[in-house]
């Protein structure tokens, strides 16, 4: 693979959603700067998550994948990154308490930035500008000096991610996820909604064990596990200049590796195997995600698995699979089927979130959160009639209080839309809605692992 490949490569090649920068000389400069900085994260994390993945694939664990739609500069507050981490834990809590896997934790988060946008510029009030790419390219101000992309706005991108990994790597190895403060973890207005009472149920519960355990001797000063919690990070691989400047050789492979984040994906729009994006994403040792939409078939995504994963090595390919509610079972069985028929090894994740984007009556972009839910239920029903394992979620979402994708238990409606709307890009699921989603895809996975039984069982039997 590295033979004919190198960081650069990808220059060579067509590339879509890559902003037009009016001075050369100076993103040369910054992406310069950029290559001489720390990494962000090691390459031996990230060949952790691949191991971890590859457990995930074998149907030996769980992908939580979540986090903001696209990072802000506004929004880069200790309080929110906190917000995000207390429900990630709970979604990751209920998920191995009632499914009984390990549940792999990456968030969108320490460096989701970047977007690709469906049309290059938008108008408002009869005035057209450049779309807003995100923050690490241009600003949100509609106005035109705020929409010409900025090189310097990558050096303040790379900063926030360095600070955001920071505090959560703190979160993560210094107590806050000490599974004794589970019932800590709810967010204040959460604590009296039907999730609210649920998790504390699965909370008591926890606690009821952990006090057995320390009855005989075990506790969390002598199971670190009890204490601390892994937690890795990813983003799309948009802004190849960015990630060029952020890959390094790995001195103790002699690997290629993208310091920006642990894991990596390739978006719907820029998944062409004869781009940019995969020739980049290609000779990179890192994890690596594909996002695979309506217009993937089977031909095209094992070229891409040919091409992101020759070796089929466990764990190196996710495949994030985003087609709408309703659509899942025009399009999943035979990309499962054919990954089958040619025996690769991957993990099968599902996005319910950017096949289900609707424009709300009162104007504002939205996602009902019913057609989030049915579109996981779909992509269950689907892998246990293929007798494959549903490997993931990935979604967007938020500790915030926000009102920006409908219903839920909370039946968030139309109207309520404008009351805490505040995303930068796409709607994101609260706190709230999260949870719910958590204990639904619980339910799945222990229906999962209740068929999976009886076959284990007979094999022994044998």
């Amino acid at each position: 693979m590295t033979k004919t490949w190198s960081p650069d490569t990808w220059r060579k090649l067509p590339a879509l959603h890559l902003p037009a920068y009016p001075d050369a000389e100076a993103l040369a400069s910054v992406e310069e700067q950029l290559s001489t900085f720390p990494p962000l994260v090691f390459a031996g994390e990230a060949r952790k998550l691949k191991d971890q993945l590859a457990q995930v694939a074998k149907g030996n664990g769980f992908l939580l994948q979540g986090g903001d739609c696209a990072e802000s500069f506004a929004e880069h507050r200790a309080d929110n990154i906190r917000d995000f981490f207390r429900v990630f834990l709970q979604m990751a809590v209920v998920l191995t308490y009632a499914a009984a896997v390990p549940v792999v934790k990456v968030g969108r988060i320490a460096g989701q930035f970047a977007k690709p946008r469906s049309s290059p510029t938008e108008t408002i009030g009869g005035e057209t500008l450049p779309s807003y790419l995100g923050d690490i390219i241009n600003g949100i101000e509609f106005d035109e000096p705020s929409r010409v992309p900025d090189p310097q706005r990558m050096l303040r991108a790379y900063r926030q991610s360095a600070a955001t990994l920071n505090l959560l790597r703190a979160f993560a190895t210094g107590g806050y996820a000490n599974l004794e403060l589970v019932h800590q973890w709810m967010l204040g207005f959460v604590k009296d909604s039907p999730q609210g009472h649920k998790y504390r149920e699965i909370a008591d519960r926890i606690s009821e064990a952990l006090a057995f355990m320390r009855a005989c001797g075990i506790d969390a000063q002598s199971v670190p596990q009890f204490r601390t919690t892994e937690f890795f990070t990813s983003h799309e691989a948009l802004l190849l200049g960015f990630e060029q400047a952020m890959t390094r050789v790995d001195s103790t492979s002699g690997d290629w590796y993208d310091t920006s984040g642990h894991m990596i994906w390739i978006g719907d729009r820029t998944r062409q195997p004869d781009h940019a994006h995969v020739e980049f994403c290609r000779g990179i040792r890192n994890p690596v995600g594909l996002k695979c939409g309506p217009s993937l078939d089977p031909d095209g995504l094992m070229r891409l698995i040919d091409l992101l994963n020759p070796e089929d090595e466990a764990g190196r390919l996710t495949l994030i699979c985003r087609f709408g509610a309703g659509k899942v079972g025009e399009h999943l069985p035979g990309l499962i089927r054919r990954v089958e028929k040619e025996g690769r090894t991957v993990v099968w994740s599902c996005d319910p979130m950017h096949g289900n984007t609707v424009k709300a009556t009162t104007g504002f972009k939205t996602r009902p959160f019913d057609r989030v839910l049915q579109e996981v239920r779909e992509f269950f029903q689907i892998h246990r009639a293929e007798g494959t394992h549903a490997g993931g979620i990935h979604i967007e979402m938020t500790g915030q209080n926000v009102t920006e994708c409908t219903g839920g238990a909370r039946a968030i409606s139309d109207e309520q839309l404008s009351d805490r709307y505040h995303t930068h890009c796409d709607p994101r699921l609260n706190a709230d809605q999260s949870i719910e989603l958590a204990f639904i895809v619980a339910d799945a996975l222990k229906q999962e692992r209740q068929d999976r039984e009886p076959v284990k069982v007979a094999a022994i039997a044998e």
